[in-house]
């Protein structure tokens, strides 16, 4: 009885059981592979043929090392079981695939222990480019990052002392810009429900700051834990009920927590905005429609994601990549909740 065929892309079946498979010699295998227009089309059939029935998957790590290319760009994002990030990471998809790319995506998590081990594998098997979101790394990670001498682009936030390249916006400046907007709209006595994780802590700290200077010198904060949930929105808000009946806005620090401030609000029979106001951030595709449609801080993460993305490949071409560090900013949504 004849050996049945591997069907295991990357164990057992080779380059010869493919031509052996179709009759040919493994040099036509790999032609008709690499430049099919070169192979006669009976020939290139019964060459698919063959890789169809036994799984077989080129080694592109093999023979990527001749042109010191894999082909492969890493991304690496918190989660993405919210959509906050989703935006940026169709436009890398995008760009990359449009360059001849493909974009690996890791979910690092928002405590540094999940991003080191992904970096170290990452760097081990040596992409053409890796993109971060945030700029908080561990001593480790950054080092190992700094050594590999694969191009780096930090996102979703900023610094002057970036890896390598960084594409992002102020999370502070968010917070500083949100009190000025919501103070001049006549809210006194605000209050949060922001997540734990860095970049709202940072955000959290510019509102705290600000409203100080504009005179509010009490406001009660829930934090709760990262990836935020509708359900966390509605438990913040009762907790701040608890704390302070008086508080007349609420700035969360994603839409979804502010979906839920507002399901909270509505099931304790107050009107949003009269009895309360509602501040979101992300401007999630749901924030328009939801109501009263959430007033909430903009970011545009298709330019991130583009631009993040021209970066790398810039790098890898050796074209002159410009500014390293680009402040997309930022942009307030005023809607019907506030």
């Amino acid at each position: 009885m004849p050996r049945r065929a591997s069907r295991r892309g990357t164990g057992n079946t080779t380059l010869a059981d493919v031509a052996k498979l179709a009759g040919v010699s493994a040099i036509t295998v790999s032609r008709a592979l690499k430049t099919p227009s070169l192979v006669a089309e009976e020939t290139l059939a019964r060459i698919h043929d063959a890789v169809s029935r036994t799984g077989y998957v080129p080694n592109l790590i093999a023979g990527g090392l001749a042109s010191n290319r894999s082909g492969l760009v890493a991304a690496l994002v918190p989660t993405i079981a919210g959509s906050v990030f989703l935006d940026t990471v169709q436009a890398l998809t995008d760009a990359f695939d449009e360059a001849g790319f493909q974009l690996m995506l890791g979910q690092s998590g928002y405590t540094g222990m999940r991003e080191d081990a992904l970096i170290n594998a990452i760097v081990g098997r040596r992409p053409d480019g890796i993109v971060l979101t945030g700029i908080m790394h561990s001593a480790e990670g950054r080092r190992r990052l700094l050594a590999s001498g694969i191009p780096v682009v930090e996102t979703w936030d900023l610094t002057p002392t970036p890896i390598d390249m960084l594409v992002g916006f102020s999370h502070e400046q968010v917070g500083r810009d949100v009190a000025d907007f919501l103070f001049a709209k006549g809210y006194r006595h605000p209050a949060m429900v922001s997540a734990d994780d860095y970049r709202a802590g940072l955000r959290r700290a510019g509102f705290e700051r600000r409203m100080r200077t504009l005179g509010v010198a009490v406001m009660p904060v829930q934090v709760v834990p990262a990836p935020t949930t509708l359900r966390n929105g509605r438990e913040g808000f009762a907790a701040l009920r608890e704390i302070d009946a008086g508080i007349d806005v609420v700035f969360c620090s994603s839409d979804v927590l502010a979906h839920g401030v507002i399901t909270e609000a509505h099931a304790r029979g107050l009107k949003v905005p009269e009895d309360i106001a509602v501040m979101g951030f992300g401007d999630l595709a749901f924030a328009s429609y939801i109501h009263p449609a959430l007033s909430t801080v903009k970011i545009d993460g298709v330019t991130i994601g583009r631009q993040a993305a021209r970066f790398i490949i810039d790098r890898i071409e050796g074209a002159d990549i410009g500014e390293r560090i680009r402040d997309i900013g930022f942009s307030i949504v005023p809607r019907d909740s506030v």
